[in-house]
């Protein structure tokens, strides 16, 4: 084997597009700077006990683990830079109010995702913390939006979706799949409503109003659940006329195990994957000291890069 090759999924990033990169970095950076959020820089390995904590067992998965010569411990290469910034949060920075921070770097992932199949993902991203109100989720959303606007990527389509109603409905029944067939079986003998809850929910997607009404129709009339659609007809609200497209899905339970309420997904024409993603992690420094309200989102530089590419 040649000794130059590098490992499966990792590639190395010529001129070109690494000028692409780097100017994407800075645009964003300094956008995301512009409206308040300041800029951190976490560490690429932690203690591995630490970099996972509190996030559940599907990031695990992700991390890459080796053991520290000085110390002996097991390390982690991150998969994910929320949690590493919802630690300096929490434990570092200690601020009372009401913090806005931004980031950007690799994280290395053991399994390669999406059409690009690499492993190493070039990740920017902005989170803010200690508001729990739906203001603070229409602000992320919207700094999403104007970001990408910042960078010329034009054509969205915005997913969104909720979490909160489907822990509503149960804990822990599988449904993600929109199985109709499964759904059925594992809710036959719930009450009636709450069966035909189930199965409901599995079709809610499509059209945001279409969707939030069909939802205030068909689902139980519960607090959290009356909760939920509000956030995500304000959310919807946010986006009209930033996107081309936008839709709900009540079914959508994709992302990792500490989302806790509305999550959100913008596609562009030409590209299969999501080209950001957001969502709200409460309590996510729980473990630190400090469970504050969360919400954030991510982008890929590199997939940006390519987007933009193909205008130039």
């Amino acid at each position: 084997m040649r000794k130059w090759v590098l490992p499966e999924y990792i590639d190395d990033i010529l001129p070109a597009e690494a000028e692409r990169i780097e100017a994407l970095r800075r645009t964003l950076l300094d956008h995301f700077r512009d409206r308040g959020y300041r800029l951190v820089q976490p560490p690429l390995v932690e203690h591995l006990d630490s970099l996972l904590t509190g996030t559940g067992h599907d990031l695990e998965l992700q991390t890459f683990k080796l053991i520290d010569p000085l110390s002996g411990r097991l390390l982690g290469v991150r998969a994910d830079m929320t949690p590493q910034v919802a630690r300096i949060d929490a434990h570092l920075l200690n601020e009372s109010g009401v913090t806005r921070l931004c980031y950007a770097g690799s994280v290395l992932r053991t399994v390669a995702s999406g059409l690009s199949q690499m492993r190493e993902v070039l990740q920017i991203g902005a989170e803010l913390y200690g508001d729990a109100s739906v203001a603070a989720d229409q602000e992320v959303l919207g700094l999403l939006l104007s970001s990408l606007n910042a960078v010329a990527v034009r054509r969205l389509h915005l997913d969104l979706g909720h979490v909160g109603v489907y822990r509503a409905l149960a804990n822990g029944a599988h449904i993600s799949g929109k199985d109709l067939p499964l759904v059925a079986e594992l809710t036959a003998r719930l009450p009636a409503a709450w069966r035909d809850a189930f199965v409901a929910l599995t079709t809610l997607y499509g059209p945001a109003a279409d969707v939030l009404a069909a939802a205030r129709a068909r689902l139980p009339d519960t607090p959290s659940i009356a909760g939920a659609l509000a956030t995500l007809d304000k959310l919807a609200q946010t986006a009209r006329g930033a996107v081309e497209a936008l839709h709900i899905d009540l079914a959508d339970l994709r992302g990792y195990h500490y989302q806790t309420g509305a999550s959100f997904s913008v596609f562009t024409a030409g590209e299969a994957n999501a080209i950001g993603r957001g969502e709200r992690y409460d309590g996510i420094g729980k473990a630190f000291g400090r469970a504050r309200p969360a919400t954030g989102f991510t982008l890929d530089l590199r997939q940006l890069a390519g987007l933009t590419g193909r205008t130039t």
